[in-house]
């Protein structure tokens, strides 16, 4: 599994960190740290990261393809 965070799109809103604190960090107010090659042990809680992004700003590569947040059950324009 491969996590891709397009950082400038990211606007520090933290939804990931509180979803999948062991792949994605806040550090200070606005600036993202993240593991690109988390455990796939992680895959449900990066997952559901990827959907409670407000603004798109991750996708996860591998294993059956790339995953965005309309592929997690995320309506587009929500």
């Amino acid at each position: 599994m491969r996590v891709v965070v397009d950082l400038n799109r990211c606007q520090g809103y933290a939804q990931c960190a509180f979803l999948a604190p062991d792949v994605f960090a806040m550090h200070g107010e606005e600036a993202l740290l993240y593991d690109a090659q988390p455990d796939d042990t992680r895959r449900v809680d990066v997952l559901r990261a990827v959907a409670a992004c407000p603004v798109r700003a991750i996708t996860v590569e591998g294993a059956g393809g790339k995953w965005t947040a309309d592929r997690v059950g995320v309506p587009h324009g929500a």
